[in-house]
């Protein structure tokens, strides 16, 4: 064999690696895609269910007009945001205006008792753990694909591909309450 030879075979192993780089990069890219499908669809029963707790709490809550409001512009800007990163913005203030939900709804006893908020706050319940599930898939797609894009030597490979680091789905915001343990008064 000659020079020419041992070149081929270097380029031909070369070629191999790269393809093998980019179908590696491109396969991580696209779970991490269906992984935020399926936050979509909870995202998606969330906003549904939504209007409904609204609209059961609003005769009790007439005081609250404000939170409502919140809720209602948060929920918005959720349904219309276009990119991961701007839902995972979004879904992250609608959650901290459910939040202010939550502590309103303390003040309203009988709000408390109505069996049909009840119902709808366990399906909200309900729909936030089943979230809460995909969104550590997610963000666990999200890891693989930033650890791949960082590796040597993907890393030299990943920018010339158009790979960028890309944003898991946390808490935002929230997570210093979540963190905290629940304070219990009796």
């Amino acid at each position: 064999m000659g020079p020419i030879m041992y070149f081929l075979i270097a380029l031909a192993v070369i070629v191999f690696f790269l393809i093998s780089v980019y179908n590696n990069l491109v396969a991580l890219r696209n779970r991490r895609e269906n992984a935020f499908a399926d936050i979509d669809v909870q995202l998606k029963q969330r906003h549904d269910l939504i209007p409904q707790l609204v609209n059961a709490v609003k005769g009790y809550m007439k005081h609250e007009e404000g939170v409502l409001t919140k809720i209602t512009e948060a929920r918005t800007a959720a349904m219309s945001a276009g990119t991961i990163d701007g839902k995972i913005a979004a879904e992250n203030q609608l959650s901290t205006a459910l939040g202010g939900l939550k502590v309103a709804v303390e003040a309203y006893p009988d709000l408390k008792a109505s069996s049909n908020f009840l119902q709808l706050q366990q399906e909200l319940s309900d729909i936030e753990n089943k979230l809460a599930a995909v969104r550590r898939f997610f963000n666990s797609a999200t890891r693989e694909l930033n650890t791949a894009i960082e590796k040597f030597p993907n890393n030299l490979l990943a920018g010339m591909f158009g790979f960028q680091r890309q944003q898991s789905f946390d808490l935002g915001e929230d997570r210093a309450s979540f963190d905290r343990a629940p304070e219990v008064k009796f």
